[in-house]
C-alpha cells in the first residue's frame, strides 16, 4: 500500500510538472496566434483597433499579461477536474456513511471476511485505511502475547498510518489552486497598472491626446483586471470546495477508525 501510494505521487508530481509549462506555451500561442490574427483588426494588422464585436482582438489588446493571466486560467482549470477526479475516487463507489455502519454491523457480528470483501467493493482512500484496520483487528484476535489496551493501540496506530499515507494524495495539488488565489489578482493588477501608465502616457502627449493609445491603455487595464479576478475566483471556489471533501473525507476515516477500537474494545472485555 505505501508503495502504491508513493508511485501514484510520483505520477501526479510527474503531471502537474507537465502542466504548468504547457499552458504557458498554449497561453502564449492562443493569444499570438489566435487573438493577434490579422483577420481580428482593422486593416488587417494587429497594432490597428480590434474590428467591432471582435473580442479576440479586444482580449489581444490587454497586452503581454494576457498570455500569463490564459496560462495561470488554464492551470486552475486543470487541477481542478484533477483534483475533482483524484477526490471522487477516494470517497469510494457508494455512501461512505452507509459503508462505515456496514463495517462496524460485520465487525460486531464477527464477520472479518465479509467485512474486507465490502472494503474491496467500496474502494478509495476511506475503504483501504479501514482494510487496513480490519486487517490488523483480526490479527490482534489472534495474538495472546499482548494485553487488550496494547491491542487497542495498535489497532488505532495501524488506522493514523494508513491516514497519513492517504492524506497527501488527496491534498496534493491543493496548494496550487491557493497560490493562483493570490498570484493571479496581483498579476492581474500589474496588467491594470501597466494598461494605466498608457492610458496616462497618451494623455500626456503634447498637443491632442492620443485617442487611439488612450483607449487601448485603458482597454489593457480593464481587461487584465477581468482576467485577473476570474481566474482568482475560479481557484478560490475550488480549493473551497476541495478542501470541504477531503475534511469531510478525514473525518469518516476517524470516524470508522474509532467504531472498529470500540468494536474490538466491546467484544474483548
Amino acid at each position: 500500500m505505501k508503495k502504491t501510494n508513493e508511485l501514484k505521487r510520483d505520477l501526479k508530481s510527474v503531471f502537474s510538472a507537465f502542466v504548468i509549462p504547457a499552458a504557458i506555451l498554449a497561453g502564449f500561442l492562443v493569444f499570438y496566434l489566435v487573438m493577434g490574427n490579422a483577420k481580428n483588426f482593422q486593416g488587417f494588422n494587429n497594432e490597428n483597433a480590434p474590428l467591432p464585436g471582435n473580442y479576440l482582438g479586444v482580449v489581444y489588446k490587454g497586452g503581454i499579461i494576457v498570455p500569463i493571466l490564459m496560462a495561470l486560467l488554464m492551470i486552475a482549470i486543470t487541477f481542478t477536474i484533477e483534483r475533482y477526479i483524484t477526490i471522487s475516487k477516494a470517497k469510494g463507489k457508494g455512501s461512505v456513511t452507509q459503508f462505515v455502519r456496514k463495517i462496524k454491523s460485520l465487525l460486531i457480528d464477527g464477520k472479518i471476511n465479509e467485512a474486507k470483501a465490502e472494503c474491496d467493493k467500496q474502494k478509495g482512500s476511506v475503504a483501504n485505511v479501514i482494510q487496513a484496520a480490519i486487517v490488523k483487528y483480526e490479527l490482534m484476535e489472534k495474538e495472546d502475547g499482548i494485553s487488550k489496551d496494547q491491542k487497542l493501540l495498535s489497532i488505532q496506530k495501524e488506522v493514523e498510518e494508513c491516514t497519513s499515507l492517504e492524506m497527501p494524495s488527496l491534498e496534493q495539488n491543493l496548494v496550487i489552486l491557493a497560490t493562483l488565489t493570490s498570484v493571479s489578482t496581483l498579476i492581474g493588477l500589474l496588467g491594470t497598472v501597466l494598461g494605466m501608465i498608457k492610458a496616462f502616457s497618451a494623455l500626456a502627449n503634447a498637443g491632442a491626446p492620443d485617442s487611439v493609445a488612450l483607449a487601448n491603455g485603458i482597454s489593457e487595464a480593464l481587461i487584465n483586471t477581468a482576467l485577473g479576478i476570474g481566474t482568482a475566483a475560479v481557484a478560490m471556489i475550488a480549493y473551497n470546495v476541495f478542501t470541504t471533501m477531503v475534511d469531510k473525507i478525514t473525518h469518516s476515516i476517524d470516524e470508522a477508525g474509532f467504531s472498529i477500537v470500540q468494536t474490538y474494545a466491546v467484544k474483548h472485555k
